[in-house]
C-alpha cells in the first residue's frame, strides 16, 4: 500500500470563488423576487453543485420548479460566472497551489479534480491558469447523479484513474483527496478515502473533527507527511 493518487476539490480549494458563488445566487434569487441572506446561501450552496443548492433554496423558499426549469437557472448562473472571471485580470488561485501540484507531479502521484462545478467552469480556470496539464481526470457537477456529502463523484473519479492507469490497481485507500467543506470531507470518507480539510472556508479547528487531518493553507502540507500516512 502507499499513497498513488491526490483528488483535489475546485472550488475553495482550486479557486477562492465562494463569494462569487454566493454572489451569483443571490443575483439570480432576486430574479425569481425572491430575497435570501448571506448565510442561507452559504447553508445551501458550500461544497454541493448548483443543481442540489438552487433545488434545495427554492424548496425552502416554497418554490417547486421543474427540471427544464432548473437547468435553465443553472445555466445562467454558469454564463454570468464565466463572465464574471472573464472580466478578472488574474484568476483568485490559492496561494501555494502551483508549488504543490509541482511536488505531486514529481513524485509521480496521479491527480484529478472531483467537484460539484460544471466541466465548462472547472474547464475555463484550468486554461487560462496554466493548470490543465496536471489533471487529466476531472469528475465534474454536471456528470453525476447526487451532489457531495454522496460519494458518487469520488468513486468514479477513482474508476476514470483505474481507466487511465489500469497498471496501478487503484484502491480508495491509496487516494487522498483535499476538500474544503464538511459534506466534500463526507462524500471522499464515505468513498473510502482519506480526507486533508484545507482551512479555506471553514476554521481549521472545525475541520480537525472531520477530515484525516486538516492544515492552514497548502504551504503547510508537506509531501513526505503524506506518503508516511499511508505507510
Amino acid at each position: 500500500m502507499g499513497l498513488k493518487a491526490v483528488l483535489f476539490d475546485f472550488n475553495g480549494i482550486i479557486i477562492n470563488d465562494e463569494s462569487i458563488h454566493e454572489q451569483l445566487i443571490a443575483e439570480l434569487l432576486l430574479t425569481e423576487n425572491l430575497r435570501s441572506q448571506p448565510e442561507e446561501i452559504r447553508k445551501f450552496s458550500l461544497g454541493r453543485s448548483d443543481r442540489a443548492c438552487l433545488t434545495d433554496l427554492l424548496t425552502y423558499r416554497g418554490r417547486v420548479v421543474s427540471n427544464a426549469y432548473l437547468d435553465q437557472l443553472i445555466e445562467r448562473k454558469s454564463i454570468s460566472y464565466r463572465n464574471y472571471l472573464e472580466q478578472l485580470e488574474q484568476l483568485p488561485l490559492y496561494p501555494g497551489l502551483r508549488d504543490l501540484l509541482q511536488q505531486l507531479q514529481a513524485a509521480d502521484l496521479k491527480l484529478g479534480i472531483v467537484t460539484g462545478a460544471l466541466r465548462a467552469e472547472v474547464e475555463l480556470v484550468l486554461t487560462r491558469s496554466g493548470l490543465k496539464e496536471y489533471f487529466p481526470i476531472i469528475v465534474a457537477g454536471d456528470e453525476i447523479i447526487l451532489s457531495k456529502p454522496e460519494p458518487l463523484g469520488y468513486l468514479l473519479g477513482l474508476q476514470r484513474l483505474n481507466q487511465a492507469y489500469p497498471e496501478l490497481n487503484l484502491q480508495p485507500s491509496e487516494c487522498l483527496a483535499l476538500e474544503d467543506t464538511y459534506v466534500g470531507i463526507m462524500a471522499a470518507r464515505r468513498a473510502g478515502i482519506q480526507v486533508v480539510g484545507v482551512a479555506h472556508t471553514y476554521p481549521l479547528h472545525m475541520l480537525q473533527r472531520w477530515a484525516n487531518w486538516a492544515v492552514d493553507r497548502f504551504g503547510d502540507l508537506e509531501l513526505e507527511r503524506m506518503q508516511k500516512f499511508f505507510l
